[in-house]
Protein backbone atom coordinates (compact mmCIF):
# COMPACT_ATOMS: atom_id res chain seq x y z
CA UNK A 1 0.00 0.00 0.00
CA UNK A 2 1.28 3.71 -0.65
CA UNK A 3 2.08 5.69 2.02
CA UNK A 4 1.33 8.85 0.84
CA UNK A 5 -1.39 10.67 2.59
CA UNK A 6 -1.07 8.57 5.70
CA UNK A 7 -3.48 10.94 7.63
CA UNK A 8 -6.63 9.82 5.56
CA UNK A 9 -8.46 7.22 5.74
CA UNK A 10 -8.00 4.64 3.29
CA UNK A 11 -11.10 3.55 1.50
CA UNK A 12 -10.05 -0.23 0.10
CA UNK A 13 -12.18 -2.80 -2.36
CA UNK A 14 -10.09 -5.95 -2.64
CA UNK A 15 -11.00 -9.91 -4.18
CA UNK A 16 -9.71 -13.05 -4.97
CA UNK A 17 -10.97 -16.00 -6.24
CA UNK A 18 -9.25 -19.08 -4.56
CA UNK A 19 -10.68 -22.02 -2.73
CA UNK A 20 -11.63 -22.01 0.63
CA UNK A 21 -12.61 -24.85 2.19
CA UNK A 22 -13.09 -24.28 5.92
CA UNK A 23 -15.50 -20.77 5.27
CA UNK A 24 -16.74 -20.66 8.91
CA UNK A 25 -13.30 -20.72 10.50
CA UNK A 26 -12.33 -17.84 8.40
CA UNK A 27 -15.46 -15.57 9.13
CA UNK A 28 -14.79 -16.26 12.86
CA UNK A 29 -10.78 -15.87 12.76
CA UNK A 30 -11.23 -12.11 10.55
CA UNK A 31 -13.99 -11.38 13.30
CA UNK A 32 -11.84 -11.57 16.28
CA UNK A 33 -9.05 -9.83 14.20
CA UNK A 34 -11.11 -6.73 13.47
CA UNK A 35 -13.00 -6.63 16.74
CA UNK A 36 -10.34 -4.13 18.55
CA UNK A 37 -9.54 -1.98 15.31
CA UNK A 38 -11.80 0.97 13.74
CA UNK A 39 -12.58 -0.85 10.38
CA UNK A 40 -15.61 -0.66 8.83
CA UNK A 41 -16.93 -2.04 5.37
CA UNK A 42 -18.09 -5.27 4.49
CA UNK A 43 -16.46 -8.43 3.78
CA UNK A 44 -18.07 -11.54 2.22
CA UNK A 45 -16.44 -14.97 1.80
CA UNK A 46 -18.01 -18.09 -0.19
CA UNK A 47 -15.95 -21.30 -1.07
CA UNK A 48 -15.38 -19.81 -4.15
CA UNK A 49 -13.16 -16.46 -2.51
CA UNK A 50 -13.45 -13.39 -0.56
CA UNK A 51 -14.40 -9.82 -1.44
CA UNK A 52 -14.74 -6.70 0.51
CA UNK A 53 -15.18 -3.47 0.63
CA UNK A 54 -13.91 -1.62 4.08
CA UNK A 55 -11.74 1.76 5.30
CA UNK A 56 -9.96 2.57 8.15
CA UNK A 57 -6.65 4.02 9.05
CA UNK A 58 -3.39 2.95 7.01
CA UNK A 59 -1.83 0.87 9.69
CA UNK A 60 -5.54 -0.82 10.04
CA UNK A 61 -5.63 -1.15 6.40
CA UNK A 62 -2.39 -2.68 5.96
CA UNK A 63 -2.58 -5.34 8.96
CA UNK A 64 -5.85 -6.32 7.84
CA UNK A 65 -4.81 -6.80 4.02
CA UNK A 66 -1.59 -9.17 5.08
CA UNK A 67 -4.07 -11.11 7.44
CA UNK A 68 -6.54 -11.91 5.70
CA UNK A 69 -3.35 -13.07 2.97
CA UNK A 70 -2.30 -15.35 5.64
CA UNK A 71 -5.04 -16.93 7.13
CA UNK A 72 -5.96 -18.10 3.43
CA UNK A 73 -2.57 -18.49 2.58
CA UNK A 74 -2.21 -16.40 -0.69
CA UNK A 75 0.74 -14.29 -1.76
CA UNK A 76 -1.70 -11.89 -4.09
CA UNK A 77 -5.13 -9.97 -4.23
CA UNK A 78 -6.83 -7.63 -6.34
CA UNK A 79 -6.94 -4.75 -4.57
CA UNK A 80 -8.19 -0.75 -4.68
CA UNK A 81 -6.91 1.89 -2.46
CA UNK A 82 -8.51 5.54 -2.13
CA UNK A 83 -8.51 8.03 0.40
CA UNK A 84 -11.19 9.69 2.45
CA UNK A 85 -11.83 12.56 5.28
CA UNK A 86 -14.26 10.16 7.08
CA UNK A 87 -15.37 6.20 7.16
CA UNK A 88 -17.64 5.98 4.84
CA UNK A 89 -18.84 2.70 6.25
CA UNK A 90 -21.37 2.56 9.17
CA UNK A 91 -20.29 -0.65 10.54
CA UNK A 92 -18.15 -4.01 9.75
CA UNK A 93 -19.83 -6.80 8.82
CA UNK A 94 -18.46 -10.18 7.42
CA UNK A 95 -20.94 -12.15 5.98
CA UNK A 96 -20.74 -16.04 4.54
CA UNK A 97 -22.01 -16.24 1.11
CA UNK A 98 -22.74 -18.94 -1.54
CA UNK A 99 -20.66 -16.70 -4.44
CA UNK A 100 -18.67 -13.79 -3.73
CA UNK A 101 -20.30 -11.64 -6.63
CA UNK A 102 -23.92 -13.52 -7.55
CA UNK A 103 -23.55 -14.56 -10.65
CA UNK A 104 -25.30 -17.31 -13.12
CA UNK A 105 -26.43 -19.59 -10.20
CA UNK A 106 -22.76 -20.10 -8.94
CA UNK A 107 -21.84 -21.96 -12.35
CA UNK A 108 -19.23 -20.11 -13.30
CA UNK A 109 -15.73 -20.95 -12.12
CA UNK A 110 -13.28 -18.14 -12.77
CA UNK A 111 -9.88 -20.22 -11.40
CA UNK A 112 -10.31 -22.64 -14.49
CA UNK A 113 -9.85 -19.97 -17.22
CA UNK A 114 -7.04 -17.56 -17.91
CA UNK A 115 -8.52 -13.91 -18.27
CA UNK A 116 -7.37 -11.29 -20.71
CA UNK A 117 -6.35 -8.36 -18.41
CA UNK A 118 -5.85 -5.14 -19.90
CA UNK A 119 -3.46 -2.66 -17.80
CA UNK A 120 -4.92 0.95 -17.64
CA UNK A 121 -2.43 1.82 -19.42
CA UNK A 122 -3.17 0.56 -22.60
CA UNK A 123 -7.25 0.49 -22.33
CA UNK A 124 -7.46 3.93 -24.15
CA UNK A 125 -5.58 2.25 -27.19
CA UNK A 126 -8.15 -0.57 -26.93
CA UNK A 127 -11.42 1.20 -26.78
CA UNK A 128 -10.52 2.91 -29.40
CA UNK A 129 -10.49 0.61 -31.80
CA UNK A 130 -13.60 0.49 -34.53
CA UNK A 131 -13.51 -3.44 -34.50
CA UNK A 132 -14.16 -3.47 -30.36
CA UNK A 133 -17.33 -3.38 -28.83
CA UNK A 134 -16.98 -2.16 -25.05
CA UNK A 135 -19.54 -3.45 -22.86
CA UNK A 136 -20.12 -2.26 -19.33
CA UNK A 137 -21.34 -4.63 -16.99
CA UNK A 138 -22.93 -2.48 -14.25
CA UNK A 139 -26.35 -2.25 -13.94
CA UNK A 140 -28.29 0.91 -14.96
CA UNK A 141 -28.36 2.90 -11.92
CA UNK A 142 -24.29 3.12 -12.01
CA UNK A 143 -24.10 3.39 -16.13
CA UNK A 144 -26.81 6.50 -15.42
CA UNK A 145 -24.29 8.80 -13.49
CA UNK A 146 -20.75 7.90 -15.48
CA UNK A 147 -19.58 5.63 -18.01
CA UNK A 148 -16.93 5.20 -20.96
CA UNK A 149 -18.06 7.02 -24.18
CA UNK A 150 -19.86 4.42 -27.00
CA UNK A 151 -20.35 2.04 -24.30
CA UNK A 152 -22.87 -0.59 -24.54
CA UNK A 153 -25.53 -0.73 -21.65
CA UNK A 154 -27.06 -4.44 -21.34
CA UNK A 155 -29.66 -2.85 -19.34
CA UNK A 156 -29.42 -4.85 -16.26
CA UNK A 157 -30.89 -3.69 -12.77
CA UNK A 158 -28.75 -7.00 -11.06
CA UNK A 159 -25.85 -8.32 -12.36
CA UNK A 160 -27.44 -11.97 -12.31
CA UNK A 161 -29.55 -10.33 -15.09
CA UNK A 162 -26.36 -10.32 -17.05
CA UNK A 163 -26.27 -13.21 -19.15
CA UNK A 164 -30.01 -12.99 -20.31
CA UNK A 165 -29.84 -9.83 -21.29
CA UNK A 166 -26.49 -9.65 -22.88
CA UNK A 167 -27.72 -12.55 -24.69
CA UNK A 168 -30.70 -10.11 -26.48
CA UNK A 169 -27.77 -7.83 -27.87
CA UNK A 170 -27.14 -10.55 -30.65
CA UNK A 171 -23.52 -10.15 -30.55
CA UNK A 172 -21.56 -11.78 -33.19
CA UNK A 173 -19.12 -14.45 -31.21
CA UNK A 174 -16.15 -13.24 -33.85
CA UNK A 175 -16.60 -9.73 -32.05
CA UNK A 176 -13.66 -8.01 -30.41
CA UNK A 177 -15.39 -7.31 -26.74
CA UNK A 178 -13.88 -5.29 -23.64
CA UNK A 179 -15.61 -5.38 -20.62
CA UNK A 180 -15.39 -2.88 -17.93
CA UNK A 181 -16.71 -2.45 -13.77
CA UNK A 182 -16.85 -0.44 -11.06
CA UNK A 183 -13.55 -2.80 -9.18
CA UNK A 184 -13.15 -5.66 -11.76
CA UNK A 185 -14.77 -8.31 -9.78
CA UNK A 186 -18.25 -8.26 -11.72
CA UNK A 187 -15.72 -8.44 -15.08
CA UNK A 188 -13.70 -12.15 -13.90
CA UNK A 189 -17.36 -13.73 -13.82
CA UNK A 190 -18.65 -12.29 -17.33
CA UNK A 191 -15.62 -12.32 -19.25
CA UNK A 192 -15.69 -16.44 -18.19
CA UNK A 193 -19.43 -16.82 -19.49
CA UNK A 194 -18.52 -15.02 -22.21
CA UNK A 195 -15.63 -17.36 -23.16
CA UNK A 196 -17.47 -20.24 -22.12
CA UNK A 197 -20.67 -19.04 -24.90
CA UNK A 198 -18.00 -19.25 -27.77
CA UNK A 199 -16.64 -15.69 -27.53
CA UNK A 200 -12.93 -15.91 -28.65
CA UNK A 201 -11.92 -12.40 -28.29
CA UNK A 202 -12.36 -10.90 -24.51
CA UNK A 203 -11.04 -8.73 -22.93
CA UNK A 204 -11.08 -6.90 -19.56
CA UNK A 205 -10.44 -3.68 -17.52
CA UNK A 206 -8.04 -4.51 -14.85
CA UNK A 207 -8.86 -3.32 -11.23
CA UNK A 208 -12.02 -1.66 -13.10
CA UNK A 209 -12.86 1.93 -13.37
CA UNK A 210 -11.40 2.22 -10.09
CA UNK A 211 -7.93 1.30 -10.78
CA UNK A 212 -8.06 3.27 -14.61
CA UNK A 213 -9.35 6.61 -12.43
CA UNK A 214 -6.24 6.03 -10.19
CA UNK A 215 -3.98 5.70 -13.14
CA UNK A 216 -5.07 8.53 -15.55
CA UNK A 217 -5.16 10.94 -11.77
CA UNK A 218 -1.87 10.32 -10.63
CA UNK A 219 0.17 9.63 -14.20
CA UNK A 220 -1.79 12.80 -15.57
CA UNK A 221 -3.19 10.69 -18.33
CA UNK A 222 -5.90 11.22 -20.63
CA UNK A 223 -9.20 9.89 -19.23
CA UNK A 224 -11.93 8.35 -21.82
CA UNK A 225 -14.08 8.41 -18.70
CA UNK A 226 -17.74 10.59 -18.47
CA UNK A 227 -19.25 11.59 -15.07
CA UNK A 228 -18.59 9.88 -12.08
CA UNK A 229 -18.34 6.33 -10.92
CA UNK A 230 -21.04 4.77 -8.45
CA UNK A 231 -19.05 3.43 -5.02
CA UNK A 232 -21.01 0.79 -2.85
CA UNK A 233 -20.21 3.13 0.40
CA UNK A 234 -21.21 6.67 2.06
CA UNK A 235 -19.39 8.49 -0.70
CA UNK A 236 -21.76 7.45 -3.46
CA UNK A 237 -19.41 8.62 -6.32
CA UNK A 238 -16.17 9.60 -7.11
CA UNK A 239 -15.03 11.80 -9.82
CA UNK A 240 -12.12 11.44 -12.59
CA UNK A 241 -9.89 12.39 -9.84
CA UNK A 242 -11.65 9.94 -7.09
CA UNK A 243 -12.45 12.71 -4.89
CA UNK A 244 -15.97 12.46 -3.35
CA UNK A 245 -18.49 13.36 -6.20
CA UNK A 246 -21.50 15.78 -6.63
CA UNK A 247 -24.41 12.78 -5.59
CA UNK A 248 -26.31 12.03 -2.58
CA UNK A 249 -27.99 8.43 -1.76
CA UNK A 250 -31.85 7.27 -1.54
CA UNK A 251 -31.51 4.81 1.52
CA UNK A 252 -34.49 3.36 0.95
CA UNK A 253 -33.19 2.17 -2.82
CA UNK A 254 -29.25 2.97 -2.37
CA UNK A 255 -29.53 4.78 -5.54
CA UNK A 256 -27.73 7.90 -6.39
CA UNK A 257 -29.87 10.95 -6.04
CA UNK A 258 -29.20 14.88 -7.09
CA UNK A 259 -30.27 17.66 -5.05
CA UNK A 260 -33.06 18.06 -7.48
CA UNK A 261 -34.27 14.86 -6.82
CA UNK A 262 -34.66 15.68 -3.06
CA UNK A 263 -36.76 18.32 -3.82
CA UNK A 264 -39.69 15.71 -5.20
CA UNK A 265 -42.61 15.50 -3.63
CA UNK A 266 -42.09 11.85 -3.40
CA UNK A 267 -38.57 12.38 -1.48
CA UNK A 268 -38.87 11.37 2.36
CA UNK A 269 -35.23 11.44 3.91
CA UNK A 270 -33.82 8.00 4.85
CA UNK A 271 -37.16 6.30 3.24
CA UNK A 272 -37.58 6.28 -0.25
CA UNK A 273 -37.37 8.55 -3.24
CA UNK A 274 -38.75 9.09 -6.82
CA UNK A 275 -37.19 6.12 -8.11
CA UNK A 276 -38.56 3.38 -5.30
CA UNK A 277 -41.35 5.00 -4.03
CA UNK A 278 -43.47 2.75 -5.90
CA UNK A 279 -41.10 -0.27 -5.57
CA UNK A 280 -40.95 -0.07 -1.45
CA UNK A 281 -43.70 -1.95 0.16
CA UNK A 282 -45.37 -0.46 3.29
CA UNK A 283 -43.40 -2.51 5.76
CA UNK A 284 -40.06 -1.85 3.99
CA UNK A 285 -41.10 2.33 4.34
CA UNK A 286 -41.98 1.85 7.78
CA UNK A 287 -38.88 0.52 9.29
CA UNK A 288 -36.63 3.03 6.87
CA UNK A 289 -38.65 5.66 8.77
CA UNK A 290 -37.83 4.51 12.23
CA UNK A 291 -34.86 4.14 11.54
CA UNK A 292 -34.21 7.51 10.71
CA UNK A 293 -36.10 8.66 13.43
CA UNK A 294 -33.76 7.70 15.77
CA UNK A 295 -31.00 8.67 13.56
CA UNK A 296 -32.43 11.99 13.94
CA UNK A 297 -33.01 11.52 17.73
CA UNK A 298 -29.66 10.79 18.77
CA UNK A 299 -28.12 13.47 16.13
CA UNK A 300 -30.31 16.37 18.02
CA UNK A 301 -28.50 15.24 21.45
CA UNK A 302 -25.41 14.46 20.43
CA UNK A 303 -25.35 10.76 21.24
CA UNK A 304 -22.80 8.03 19.29
CA UNK A 305 -24.89 5.64 16.89
CA UNK A 306 -23.98 3.25 14.40
CA UNK A 307 -24.93 5.44 11.31
CA UNK A 308 -22.77 8.26 13.03
CA UNK A 309 -20.09 9.79 10.65
CA UNK A 310 -16.69 9.01 11.60
CA UNK A 311 -13.96 11.77 10.79
CA UNK A 312 -10.07 11.88 10.31
CA UNK A 313 -8.86 13.45 13.40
Amino acid sequence: MSKKNKDNFKVITFYRFVSIQKIGSIKKYIEIFLRERLVRGTILISKEGINGSISGSFKDMNLTINYIKKILKIRKINININDSDYLPFNRIKVRLKDEIIGFDKGKINVNKIHNNHVDPSNWNKLINQKNVKLIDTRNNYEIGIGRFYNSINPQTSSFREFPKKFEQLKINKTDKLALYCTGGIRCEKAAVFLQKKGFKRVYQLKGGVLNYLNYTSKRKRKSLWYGECFVFDERVAVNNQLIEGNYMQCYGCRRPITKNDMRSKNYIKGVQCSYCYKERTKEQKKRSLTRQLQIEKYESKGFHHTFKKINKS
